[in-house]
């Protein structure tokens, strides 16, 4: 929105059509600065209506409250609401191989949870991708091994990693691209670790942070 700008341009305007009825030289209407600005200024004003105009009504009352703007500059502010129906709203999902890494790790190592539970999934991975001592791209993460062990098992588990559930790929494919877009990450306070509740991994100098469906979430402890 511009209101800021027609506001500003109001008070140049009357600024420039003062000094011009006082001033001692008659000006060309031709090509007088004061008439260039006026028609800017209509121009501006009459954009500004069509906008407005086409606002939702509570789109104009978050205008009324400066939030419009708040928004604007930071569309993901908020977590999602973690629902089947929201997620079944949100568009057909693509992106680069980052985004395949992250849909095929969601996949395979919880597409039996629910909508939160690979959120979740999916924060520990972003988390590590972002935190010091872990690679820095998602494939990375994803495909991370060493002293004999894989940091999500279906990367070595000897089974074909194809994808046949279709309707778990689009849920996955849906979870990535939310989270590649820039949704917070909520749900497992900074977890960089996960496993199911049935294992009983010998992990030391680790937080437990949530328990959420079949998996515990844990951090670094500082």
């Amino acid at each position: 929105m511009r209101l800021p700008l027609c506001r500003t341009l109001a008070l140049m305007a009357v600024c420039v059509l003062t000094g011009a009825a006082s001033a001692d030289v008659m000006v060309s209407q031709s090509n007088s600065p004061s008439l260039a600005l006026g028609a800017e200024f209509r121009s501006l004003l009459g954009a500004e209506h069509s906008t407005v105009n086409a606002l939702q009504e509570n789109e104009l009352a978050a205008l009324a409250k400066g939030e419009a703007a708040e928004v604007a500059a930071h569309p993901a502010t908020k977590a999602p609401p973690y629902s089947d129906d929201w997620l079944a709203s949100q568009p057909a999902p693509k992106g680069d191989a980052q985004w395949e890494c992250l849909r095929s790790a969601l996949y395979f190592e919880a597409r039996g949870e629910t909508i939160k539970g690979q959120f979740a999934v999916a924060e520990v991975i972003l988390n590590r991708r972002d935190a010091v001592g872990f690679p820095k791209t998602i494939c990375s993460v994803v495909r991370q091994d060493g002293a004999g062990t894989c940091a999500f098992s279906f990367t070595c588990d000897g089974v074909s990693d194809q994808m046949r559930d279709q309707t778990a790929i689009d849920r996955a494919g849906k979870i990535a691209r939310v989270m590649l877009d820039g949704a917070p990450r909520p749900l497992t306070a900074g977890a960089t670790f996960f496993h199911s509740q049935d294992v009983n991994p010998k992990w030391h100098n680790l937080t437990k942070t949530v328990s959420i469906g079949a998996h515990l979430f844990y951090r670094i402890t500082l």
